[in-house]
């Protein structure tokens, strides 16, 4: 009897878990979705107007920068475009570089233990102008002029959602420090100084640095240039041209680093993403220059496991899962960096099978473990011993730098820093382009640099100034930091499956391997998946302010059963509920049987989806 009421209490639970707010998008020509209607509508009119899914997710980017909420145009772009042609995953480094000056000892001299959170200090070269670029020159069919149509459109003046608006105003000390930040931002007089929701919103500078690249591939296309050649003399008005010498000279007289050469010796790179195989599923990741392969890493050891036995978000199945995630994340807070810079990261190591079977026999089944430390993958790679075996002994221990959350901050406010919004991109089309992006960086506040209305990153925050941190992620100039943005694609039977990212922060791959076991293992659509139950953990410092840590603290949803609850915090993790756990998931899943797409959008924000 006992058995039977528990089986239909579990079936209760399940057919609650699978109530959507929003429905699955189907689709047979093109799906867009994004962290805004309005950016969303632009993919649509790509999409309508004969574009590819490359031209469209583009078209998104500029429409999404333009809105400066949670990113602009001096932010940086990470992306995974699958090319039907080939049958390859590329991927997108369009991540910015620490300018000339940025060395440690230059924030050291400041009494800084991080580069700041805001201001123009914190600003990294803008990356998201190249990646947007780079993507239409080498896998896009229109022009720049006709992608970017939305997001002129949009620049000459249009409504401001509350969520922008709402965080202008509550940020306006700040952004009036930054003379042009305030001129674009802090346009009414009165109490309230942001634009009001749904007032027309106009940013003229904008539309004239967007007219600028414009101009210069008009100018290519009519000596006879290319339509690929034309797209690179846009990027090289904006990287070498009259738009790199404004956004360095007034980055400088506002007290940032960033020089022309710097912005002129800047590239996009063109690389091959990381891979795993997870039960027949290869699933594709930026390498560790973002945090992606922590995901990978969890895949690798919860292969091992039988989760489906164990039960959704079960008590069994939330602790295997903070224990392999803790040992992931510690790994990333300690080797990933730019691997264009020594010292080289160990990442074959880190996504190594065998790896992952020797870090799972260190797991506690009983309790959380509060003192996980990075392992050593140095022993699982062909070739190298571990040089900072001296660091990794006494990583994390009695270092007040290292675990500044003393009680002197409140979880409130790590909370915030560890779900720092950005956006995402899916779009797809018939002929089997796939691109997935999660760009950021240019949020509000943003430092506006000068008269080109582009707002800078703050990316810098996320470097360490100290080698006992993380020795491959120390800030030098032309060095790119960690980020946390980290867009995903899985392939199965040498087909298409999944495309999927999601906002925020260092809860990014937390929320995106939830959402894919979901889907696998516990065969949910991708709608059921993208508003399921997820739970954070925050035993991993975080990538931004002041780099804060927690361990055994865990995030539920409201509606978790409060046995589970219980029995969490017998094994001594110190529990919160809230209503959201996860930031916006969008993805879309490629039902090959139907020859059609599934398009989701979590209900957790404004983000939005469309397809035909």
């Amino acid at each position: 009897m006992k058995n039977f009421i528990i089986a239909i209490l579990c079936l209760c639970f399940c057919l609650t878990a699978q109530r959507t707010n929003k429905p699955v998008i189907h689709a047979k020509d093109w799906v867009a979705i994004t962290g805004k209607p309005l950016g969303a509508t632009a993919g649509a009119r790509i999409f309508s107007n004969g574009g590819n899914a490359v031209d469209a997710a583009c078209a998104m980017l500029a429409a999404t920068c333009t809105m400066y909420d949670v990113l602009s145009w001096g932010g940086e772009t990470q992306a995974l475009v699958y090319n039907p042609l080939t049958k390859k995953v590329i991927g997108i480094n369009a991540l910015g570089v620490a300018p000339s000056g940025a060395t440690a000892n230059f924030y050291k001299e400041k009494e800084l233990n991080y580069p700041p959170q805001y201001g123009p200090l914190s600003a990294v070269t803008p990356g998201t102008p190249g990646g947007l670029m780079t993507m239409l020159a080498e896998y896009g069919t229109m022009s720049l002029k006709e992608v970017l149509r939305p997001a002129l459109d949009m620049a000459e003046g249009y409504p401001m959602e509350a969520q922008a608006a709402n965080a202008i105003e509550r940020h306006k000390e700040r952004i009036s420090e930054w003379p042009y930040s305030k001129k674009i931002f802090l346009v009414n007089k009165g109490e309230r100084s942001a634009p009001s929701p749904g007032e027309i919103f106009r940013q003229l500078d904008l539309y004239n640095t967007l007219n600028k690249l414009i101009e210069a591939e008009d100018l290519a296309l009519a000596k006879g240039m290319s339509r690929k050649e034309a797209i690179y003399a846009a990027n090289d008005r904006f990287y070498k041209g009259d738009i790199a010498e404004e956004i360095a000279r007034s980055t400088q007289e506002q007290g940032g680093l960033i020089t022309k050469e710097d912005l002129a010796n800047w590239k996009v790179i063109l690389e091959e993403p990381v891979m795993i195989d997870y039960k027949g599923i290869e699933v594709y990741k930026l390498t560790h220059w973002v945090q992606g392969p922590a995901m990978l890493q969890s895949l690798n050891m919860l292969e091992e496991f039988d989760l489906k036995s164990m039960g959704y978000n079960s008590t069994r199945y939330i602790h295997t899962l903070y224990q392999v995630m803790s040992m992931a994340f510690a790994d990333r807070d300690f080797y990933y960096g730019d691997p264009y810079f020594p010292p080289e990261e160990p990442i074959k190591g880190l996504l190594s099978k065998k790896y992952a079977l020797s870090r799972i026999k260190e797991i506690d089944g009983k309790n959380n473990d509060p003192k996980i430390k990075p392992g050593d993958p140095y022993k699982f790679q062909r070739g190298g011993k571990n040089p900072y075996l001296n660091i990794l002994k006494n990583w994390g221990d009695d270092n007040k730098r290292l675990n500044p959350n003393d009680g002197s901050q409140d979880f409130s406010s790590m909370e915030k820093e560890f779900n720092l919004g950005t956006t995402t991109i899916q779009t797809a089309d018939k002929d089997g382009w796939i691109v997935s992006i999660t760009p950021s960086g240019g949020w509000i506040p943003a430092v506006i640099a000068g008269n080109t209305g582009i707002g800078l990153s703050q990316r810098a925050q996320s470097f360490v100034l100290y080698e006992d941190e993380n020795p491959y992620n120390v800030i030098e100039p032309g060095k790119r930091p960690r980020a946390t943005l980290t867009p995903a694609l899985a392939i199965k039977d040498k087909k298409p499956f999944l495309s999927f990212a999601v906002q925020g922060g260092d809860t990014q791959d937390q929320n995106l391997l939830q959402f894919f076991l979901n889907m696998v293992e516990f065969e949910m659509n991708v709608q059921e998946a993208a508003e399921a139950a997820n739970v954070n953990s925050y035993q991993m410092y975080s990538s931004f302010g002041t780099h804060s840590k927690e361990a055994g603290r865990i995030v539920v949803r409201d509606d978790t059963p409060p046995w589970v609850i219980k029995d969490l915090r017998s094994k001594g993790y110190n529990v919160v509920t809230r209503r959201l756990t996860s930031g916006p998931i969008n993805a879309i899943w490629f039902d090959h049987k139907n020859g059609t797409m599934w398009g989701g959008s979590s209900n957790f924000g404004e983000d939005y989806g469309i397809g035909w």
